[in-house]
């Protein structure tokens, strides 16, 4: 039996959490150190699947597959794909960023009490939402999937109402109410997208009597298996609507401002960089392949709705005073062109898609973990609070502009090439949708350079003429960061050689080809 790759890389970070979390309560020191080097062990892992990956060979590698429930048909199936891969990579490559960036967030603040242990427990959750992550992109049984899809909203309840921002806190109580209200929020909206897609999930197994999704869709490929228009469409929606929450899309989006905006910056980057994701990949690798007739019919309303919350979320972060709340509200746009590239069903739109969801989590975590180290030294989220800080701290201004650019899509830097890809795709199939995305664009120039004005140029203010610029545990974090959009930036096709035949073969399950041109190339 060949080495079992896929289920060591998630479970190392799985039996780290529970080793982090069991360190004696004293050394919390120790139990971030171990919480570090399981990270990038796990990263190590991660880099040896990606090696291994022949993109020109079979659609899903690595496999493994073990007999679960019998009963039931539930198998433990693991299997990824250029899309899954590629995640499985970039979830590896933020943890440890993640993990640096947080090292002091969790630091208990009545040092004498050496029965709390909060070290140990921030840094174990954080490995243990790594683990489901992992697992996530790797499924290939449904169930398997449904299950630690669900299982990871438990790590993060407790990281956002447990271990949420201490930054603005004044002793009065309401902080502490609001990062409640923040976690009780996303756990409600998500349970339920949860429990809506187990009946989906149900429903589905009645039809094809098992949960693989590989013998599901090479049954419905050689009409093995047949299912009625209005069962698929209701199916789809199940699943659909579950992947949604997650993504955020309007309109289920309203819980991710309040999360990002009362969790520590490391875990706000952990929320939409990492955990997020699973939602839009979810839809390229199950609804998609599952159900590719209700797919094409539901893509109408989809590419509405991806179109409301690109310009709804840019619109809002216009508006927006806090600083994390305004890259949540960017993020909810970002999303948006996301998902308008997985439903444009053109190649370009997918592979922009599937890279769009690499590029914005090294982008977001660039420009929230340099905001999320502003606000520790300031004490305060308002944009209003700061003035300056580039002539005090020019380093942090300067790392704060590139991942500001980044989240804009500049040329050069990775967001520009998928989001580019995403609108072409647009254009092709769909060119008055193409048109209005474009807007959103415009609004992200918009918020990045006035947020960047607001807070680094102008009169230094009194509160921030003392503010030390970046220490050298910070830049390890944000360093690394900017060289892969830049890198990314200029050279893209490493991820897109990985991504693209996976592409190409959704698209042949949905049975769509790219239009041709209208006009013929002159000859």
């Amino acid at each position: 039996m060949s080495f079992p790759l896929l289920t060591a890389t998630a479970a190392l970070p799985a039996i780290g959490a529970i080793a982090t979390a069991a360190v004696p309560a004293a050394q919390r020191v120790a139990a971030k150190w171990l919480a570090l080097l399981v990270s990038l062990a796990t990263l190590v892992l991660a880099a040896i699947v990606l090696v291994r990956f022949d993109p020109g060979g079979d659609r899903y590698q690595l496999t493994e597959s073990h007999a679960w429930i019998k009963d039931f048909g539930v198998r433990y199936e693991l299997g990824v794909d250029g899309i899954g891969v590629a995640l499985v990579a970039l979830t590896a490559l933020l943890i440890p960023f993640v993990i640096l960036a947080g090292w002091h967030d969790a630091d208990p603040q009545e040092t004498g009490n050496r029965r709390w242990r909060p070290t140990q427990g921030f840094f174990a959750l954080i490995l243990a939402v790594e683990a489901m992550v992992i697992i996530s992109f790797e499924a290939t049984d449904v169930f398997l999937f449904y299950i630690f899809f669900e299982a990871m909203l438990i790590p993060m309840y407790f990281l956002i109402g447990g271990f949420g921002d201490r930054a603005h806190e004044h002793g009065d109580g309401a902080a502490a109410t609001q990062r409640s209200y923040a976690a009780v929020k996303f756990l409600l909206y998500n349970l339920v997208g949860g429990l809506i897609m187990l009946a989906a999930v149900i429903g589905l197994y009645v039809v094809a009597g098992n949960f693989s999704l590989q013998e599901i869709v090479q049954a419905r490929a050689n009409g093995s298996l047949h299912m009625a228009t209005s069962t698929e469409r209701w199916l789809f929606l199940g699943f659909f609507f579950a992947f949604a929450v997650k993504a955020p899309l309007w309109p289920l989006h309203t819980w991710l401002p309040n999360a990002m905006g009362e969790a520590t910056a490391p875990v706000a980057v952990l929320i939409t960089a990492v955990v997020d994701k699973v939602g839009t990949f979810a839809m390229l690798r199950f609804c998609l392949q599952l159900f590719p007739e209700a797919s094409k019919w539901a893509t109408p309303v989809i590419l509405v709705l991806a179109l409301i919350s690109i310009i709804y979320g840019a619109l809002l972060a216009v508006g927006q005073r806090d600083i994390k709340r305004l890259v949540a509200y960017a993020s909810i746009s970002h999303f948006g062109f996301i998902i308008l590239g997985i439903f444009a069903m053109t190649s370009q739109g997918q592979s922009g898609a599937t890279l769009y969801m690499v590029n914005h989590g090294i982008s977001t975590a660039a420009l929230m973990l340099v905001a999320g180290f502003l606000i520790s030294r300031r004490g305060s989220r308002l944009i209003a609070d700061y003035g300056g800080v580039q002539k005090v701290a020019p380093v942090l201004a300067g790392t704060f502009l590139i991942g500001g650019l980044a989240t804009l899509s500049l040329p050069g830097l990775a967001p520009f090439v998928s989001e580019f890809l995403v609108l072409v795709g647009a254009f092709e199939r769909y060119p008055a949708v193409g048109i209005v995305a474009t807007f959103g664009i415009v609004l992200a120039a918009l918020y990045t350079l006035v947020l960047y004005q607001r807070t680094m140029t102008g009169p230094v203010k009194a509160e921030v003429a003392e503010m030390p610029d970046l220490r050298v545990r910070e830049l390890l974090v944000v360093a690394p960061l900017i060289a892969l959009l830049i890198f990314l930036g200029v050279y893209p096709k490493p991820v897109t050689d990985i991504v693209n035949p996976a592409v190409q073969q959704t698209m042949s399950d949905v049975h769509k080809t790219d239009p041709k041109p209208e006009v013929e190339a002159a000859k």
